[in-house]
């Protein structure tokens, strides 16, 4: 990709030794990680392997059983004051599109911003009319979620979490649940998110969208970190018999 990464000695992620079980189960075995400003980054690996999990954490939905995450310099440590500044700079698009069905469009992009962040209602109405030209949606505003496609109600949701202003944006496998001709809409406009420099982690079953746009790639399997590299190496000339296995399967 053509895209500069802004600082590469201040890391604005740092996830250090952090593990996550559920019971008895160890879903995260010692992952560490640092992604920098306007880097984007993918996660792929099977179902199981923990992506989704280390998404969750980043963002305060999950607690970790020990490690250490920090994020822009704040330490996320589960208070409910780091994690209310972790989620102004972090957004967040799920596999499901988790709009309020009673809201339209509009309402539900400026229903955040105006209760979280105070803003006045002009000023959130124009920034959402303005990240609805962004998506492609502007003539869906008074629309009610029902009424689009799950293509549609995805860029909705990316539009929804990118009027906070995060600074990080992570996307939890967001084409899974969308028809196959639905999916090229929404990368479309994720590629346009990491031409302008968003820091991006993205868990994807989509390789072509890892290839083109990652800055990096990281293969999870088991809960730990197998491989990682550019794509052109790590498509290419993977090192890892479960990588190569994985690879094979999906490409």
């Amino acid at each position: 990709m053509s895209k500069t990464v802004k600082d590469q000695h201040n890391p604005i992620i740092e996830i250090e030794n952090v593990h996550k079980s559920f019971n008895e189960l160890e879903v995260l075995k010692g992952i560490d990680l640092q992604v920098f400003p306007g880097e984007v980054v993918a996660l792929i690996g099977s179902s199981g392997s923990g992506k989704s999990t280390l998404l969750r954490c980043l963002n305060g939905l999950e607690t970790l059983s020990s490690g250490r995450i920090m994020i822009d310099g704040t330490d996320l440590n589960y208070s409910a004051r780091s994690i209310q500044q972790i989620r102004r700079e972090v957004g967040m698009v799920f596999q499901q599109f988790n709009l309020f069905p009673h809201l339209t469009v509009l309402e539900n992009i400026i229903e955040a911003p105006i209760r979280a962040l105070k803003k006045n209602k002009n000023e959130a109405v124009e920034n959402a009319l303005s990240l609805l030209d962004k998506v492609g949606l502007r003539d869906k505003k008074d629309v009610y979620p029902r009424k689009l496609s799950g293509g549609q109600q995805q860029r909705v949701a990316i539009a929804r979490a990118l009027a906070m202003s995060p600074k990080i944006m992570l996307f939890d496998e967001p084409t899974s649940a969308l028809d196959p001709e639905l999916v090229s809409e929404v990368l479309a406009v994720m590629k346009t998110l990491a031409e302008e420099g968003m820091t991006m982690l993205v868990v994807t079953h989509e390789m072509l969208f890892a290839k083109e746009v990652a800055d990096r790639v990281i293969y999870m399997c088991d809960g730990v970190i197998e491989e990682q590299g550019s794509p052109v190496h790590l498509f290419s000339n993977p090192k890892s018999e479960r990588l190569k296995s994985f690879l094979k399967r999906v490409i």
